[in-house]
């Protein structure tokens, strides 16, 4: 099967594109997948400031991305096409319409992979009647959708597509070693901490936004800090927190240096700016807690808490979009968004009773790259008969 896939890899760096790069990536490495990519690296943004935004240049990059996808059609021989729809903005909506009109008549077969959260929504509660109905016109009857989870399902399902599947995110191992180096060290690590208390290394790995959580992160640790300090006797937990990630806003950051700098948080609140590979690992490797109380309107399956996961790191986070499907039922992990005071006493809750090596598990069961490549192929294959 020929595929011409028309979506962007980083930068800039962000789930959506990171899992596009691992499809085209993984079916080029692995030919028994039968997949056959022709990739158009459709970028119009040069970095997250600028995602989402209009600007001149960007028709003008769309309209040549558009000419390289219908040249691809016809030197390939490729009839199907991937496209990534939009989140629910109207300046990317605009954009997928332009896509539509000039790419999609001359494909046989359409494949939506639905990675934002909330278009379909949108469309019946905040969009005008005529946007609903171009959206519908110019997006309806892929002979392909496919989902992350249950959750974003829906959007899929409003624009009426021939075959609706549900494929989970998967990310290579980024710790293959963990048997050996990392499980031993995770359970003795959570023993010391029910039976002494001693501090635990929490670490916020994304984008440093308020809508991913950031500053619901830091209120959290500053009032699980304090729930310690007030429990009586010994064996009292110490949080510490460790920012990754880069400012998307100058005035976040700004806010983020002004509160960090209070009494409460001074001293257990560090920020180590954008990391990957190595240094990456390393973060993922020291922490005890995952911490995430992220309520970003778009978030689909957030691929931090993949990998997170993969490292065994017990998370707390948000019963928020499809992440409550990604974890146990019942897990007390998991809070209402936009609530640092039950974050906080999740946080000691989890410090005191997870070693994470179920989560490890779940990682290796649900979203380990090799299954998610070979469920990918499959849907794939099934648009295409």
């Amino acid at each position: 099967m020929r595929l011409v896939v028309f979506a962007h890899v980083p930068p800039p760096h962000h789930g959506q594109s990171q899992m596009v790069q691992y499809l085209v990536e993984g079916f080029r490495a692995d030919p028994t997948l039968g997949i056959e990519v022709v990739h158009v690296d459709a970028r119009l943004s040069d970095d997250l400031t600028d995602v989402g935004r209009a600007r001149g240049g960007k028709i003008r990059r769309l309209l040549g991305y558009c000419r390289a996808a219908i040249r691809a059609r016809f030197k390939s021989g490729a009839t199907t096409w991937y496209y990534v729809p939009s989140p629910p903005k109207r300046n990317s909506l605009y954009r997928d319409w332009l896509v539509m009109l000039l790419v999609r008549p001359w494909f046989k077969h359409t494949v939506f992979h639905w990675h934002a959260v909330g278009l379909g929504e949108w469309l019946l509660t905040h969009a005008k009647p005529w946007e609903r109905r171009v959206s519908h016109w110019l997006l309806g009857r892929p002979e392909l959708s496919i989902a992350l989870s249950a959750f974003n399902a829906p959007d899929a399902t409003r624009f009426n597509p021939v075959r609706q599947l549900i494929v989970a995110n998967g990310v290579p191992d980024p710790c293959p070693a963990f048997d050996t180096e990392l499980a031993a060290p995770r359970v003795e690590r959570a023993r010391l901490r029910r039976e002494q208390g001693g501090t635990v290394r929490v670490l916020f790995l994304a984008h440093c936004t308020r809508d991913k959580g950031l500053f619901d992160a830091l209120e959290a640790v500053s009032a699980a800090n304090a729930l310690e300090a007030a429990r009586p006797g010994p064996g009292r937990l110490t949080f510490q927190l460790d920012v990754a990630g880069s400012f998307v806003e100058s005035c976040d950051e700004t806010e983020f240096r002004r509160r960090i700098a209070l009494p409460d948080l001074a001293d257990c609140v560090r920020h180590l700016g954008f990391v990957s590979g190595a240094a990456k690992s390393e973060c993922l490797r020291n922490a005890d807690l995952f911490l995430f109380p992220s309520h970003y309107a778009n978030e689909g399956q957030p691929l931090n808490l993949i990998e997170a996961m993969a490292h065994g790191l017990p998370p707390v986070t948000t019963r928020w979009r499809g992440i409550p499907e990604m974890l146990p039922a019942n897990y007390p992990g998991l809070v209402e968004p936009r609530d640092p005071t039950a974050t906080a006493a999740a946080l000691v809750a989890v410090a005191r009773a997870e070693d994470g090596l179920r989560f490890r598990k779940q990682y290796l069961t649900r979203f380990a790259l090799d299954a998610h490549l070979k469920a990918l192929a499959a849907a794939l294959h099934s648009a295409d008969r």
